[in-house]
């Protein structure tokens, strides 16, 4: 499955959003427009079911309810989120989850979210199998934890919890990676900021885990020539108790040198990293401007490398993609409903898909490609400005 749709209401920059979502999608705008922030929904509904996750929790590790209004909120103060949840390639959802929330305390007592709306929507019923709105015989204690994140709540929408906690995050930070010691830091973190991604692999079954590093390599050989014979060392087999991706470094000798990821370059563990994440799992996955650290032509290749990666017998799988990058945009490979641009305001940051913005379906429709259409909507107005600024008067 894949989330359909999304319906956003004072949620960080965005004070009101409503939008579609494809298989593969390409989320740009002008930095501070919300990328991340728009990115962290999906990761926030992920953590409402994840283990020893939920509502509180979720809510403060973002720092509270305060930190997650809108700033451009005025009378309607409460967060909602709601997402359609359906098959690839259906036109209509399977489910519809809606969850609302406001902050409850202050002063003496505790901070903490309460629950407004709950909501979830079955196609096969045709009707709300959960309505939640406050009412009735519901005490502020249970309105602070969702039934969506409790097992025996949840049994009439258990696909909905199921799907939302296999939601992956890439934005990997190649110094974590290398840094060991940070290892038994993550034991409990499933974010692919780095440090739990020799974790992730470990993990994963010997046969499934060789079959991935097997496609990983054919693709460093070609993108890192220098680079060959990627394997897995686990934990079991390294005198620290660490485990370690291990690969050979071709040079004068006949065999080369072995080298652990410590000394990997910061491009190849990125090309690690993306490609481990796609290949492992099959629900949505959100990346961060994946073509950190890479040539740009190794860049230009990706957009349709996704797409090859997304296929596979089980069905598509979605991806979700923040960017910045010219080259990753700049092919006709890529549809205009692939692209949401996010515009800012006075009222918030609106987010619009790239054929419905006037001046962008002009030049798109003229043959140019997203990044030659989109690129110069995006930039600041006055960015050229920057150049007359004198800094040494």
């Amino acid at each position: 499955m894949i989330i359909q749709r999304v319906i956003l209401k004072n949620w960080k920059n965005f004070q009101k959003a409503d939008f579609q979502l494809t298989n593969r999608n390409f989320i740009v705008g002008a930095n501070a427009s919300g990328k991340s922030n728009l990115l962290d929904v999906f990761r926030f509904l992920r953590d409402l079911v994840k283990q020893a996750g939920g509502l509180q929790y979720a809510v403060e590790e973002r720092g509270g309810v305060s930190k997650l209004r809108c700033l451009s909120a005025r009378t309607e103060s409460d967060i909602s989120i709601g997402i359609d949840i359906g098959e690839a390639d259906a036109n209509a959802p399977k489910w519809r989850y809606i969850v609302a929330f406001k902050n409850i305390g202050g002063g003496f007592l505790k901070n903490e979210a309460l629950i407004v709306e709950e909501k979830v929507w079955s196609a096969e019923k045709n009707s709300w199998v959960l309505e939640r709105n406050g009412k009735g015989n519901e005490d502020n204690e249970t309105r602070k934890f969702t039934y969506l994140e409790q097992i025996n709540s949840n049994a009439d929408f258990r696909e909905v919890y199921f799907f939302l906690r296999e939601i992956q995050y890439l934005h990997l930070i190649p110094q974590l990676v290398r840094d060991a010691d940070s290892y038994f830091l993550a034991a409990n973190k499933e974010d692919f900021y780095g440090r739990n991604l020799l974790e992730r692999i470990a993990s994963t079954n010997k046969k499934t885990r060789d079959s991935y590093l097997r496609r990983i390599n054919e693709v460093l050989q070609i993108a890192v020539p220098q680079l060959s014979e990627l394997t897995f060392v686990e934990k079991k087999d390294d005198p620290s108790g660490i485990p370690h991706l291990e690969a050979r470094y071709k040079h004068w000798r006949q065999r080369g040198a072995k080298q652990t990821e410590r000394q990997f370059s910061d491009g190849t563990l990125r090309i690690i990293g993306f490609m481990w994440a796609l290949l492992d799992g099959k629900e949505t996955i959100l990346m961060e401007e994946p073509e950190l650290y890479l040539h740009a032509e190794i860049v230009k290749q990706l957009p349709e490398f996704i797409s090859k990666m997304q296929r596979r017998k089980s069905g598509t799988r979605q991806v979700v993609i923040t960017t910045h990058s010219y080259d990753l945009l700049n092919t006709l490979t890529i549809s205009p409903k692939e692209v949401l641009v996010l515009e800012t305001g006075p009222e918030g940051t609106s987010v619009k898909q790239a054929d419905t913005i006037e001046l962008v379906k002009k030049y798109l429709d003229a043959g140019f490609t997203p990044a030659e259409a989109i690129t110069p909507h995006t930039a600041p107005k006055e960015i050229k400005k920057i150049n007359q600024i004198s800094l040494f008067d």
